[in-house]
């Protein structure tokens, strides 16, 4: 490229070759170039040759960039960067509110979650469990459940219904129906069947819950993390916008 890293531009900005910006962060020169074409770096200057004449101002947006995308995603951080590159830094900040909006959602729903879970597994019994054994069409209606999700997690080897001798029809007695709403609160809250069926496993043979304080516990530290790499990723864009973004990209007046 014609414009070497111990160049200057304007503004007393360093020149920077794609592929100086590409060693930074580890990736391709073709995708420091694609970053620039979807608006995720702000409008480079070209050369009478026809090459981008990129600057200090770049390689910031690329760190903002890189490291919004750590706590908000991929997605999210490029439209961040597109909305500041337009002069939409508001949009821009609406998509940063709205992904701690949602992180305070998966909070609250974790600990929904968690009380439930724990209020079903400290008893033997639920408060409204059946007091006969259920068929699954019976379970399936006490538990507002369709009998089709019944059998759906039996044959994942969730639920294990005794059979009557004879009919071979499926009995719920109070563990079953307990189990099954169990599972219904842990697939509410997107947990795997195989995960599922490791808890219900520990539950049946000690009767501890110490495997799903574990599961609610793993699943809240990282929302922890997400939260802080969701603060590094706003400073980083804060820095961005107060220093280095391009007109028309800084703080709306107040």
């Amino acid at each position: 490229m014609a414009a070497e890293s111990s160049n200057r531009t304007g503004a007393g900005r360093t020149a920077l070759r794609p592929v100086d910006l590409a060693r930074e962060v580890g990736v391709s020169t073709q995708q420091i170039r694609n970053y620039a074409d979807a608006g995720i770096l702000p409008p480079a200057e070209r050369s009478p040759s026809g090459y981008r004449r990129f600057d200090t101002r770049h390689r910031a947006a690329l760190l903002a960039y890189r490291t919004l995308a750590r706590g908000f995603g991929w997605d999210t951080a490029r439209a961040v960067m597109q909305a500041v590159h337009e002069g939409d830094v508001p949009r821009g900040l609406a998509l940063i509110d709205a992904s701690h909006a949602a992180l305070h959602g998966r909070r609250q729903e974790l600990q929904a979650t968690s009380e439930a879970l724990h209020a079903v597994a400290s008893a033997a019994r639920a408060a409204d469990a059946p007091v006969s054994v259920l068929r699954i069409g019976e379970a399936a209606r006490h538990l507002g459940l369709r009998a089709s999700a019944l059998r759906l997690w039996e044959s994942a080897g969730l639920l294990k219904p005794p059979r009557e001798p004879g009919t071979g029809y499926r009995r719920y007695g109070p563990d079953d129906v307990r189990d099954a709403r169990m599972i219904n609160i842990l697939r509410q809250g997107r947990h795997p069947l195989p995960q599922i069926r490791a808890l219900l496993d520990e539950l049946r043979s000690t009767g501890s819950t110490r495997a799903l304080r574990g599961v609610i516990e793993e699943r809240r530290a990282a929302l922890t993390r997400t939260a802080a790499a969701m603060l590094t990723g706003s400073a980083a864009l804060h820095h961005y916008l107060s220093t280095d973004a391009p007109e028309g990209g800084l703080f709306p007046d107040a």
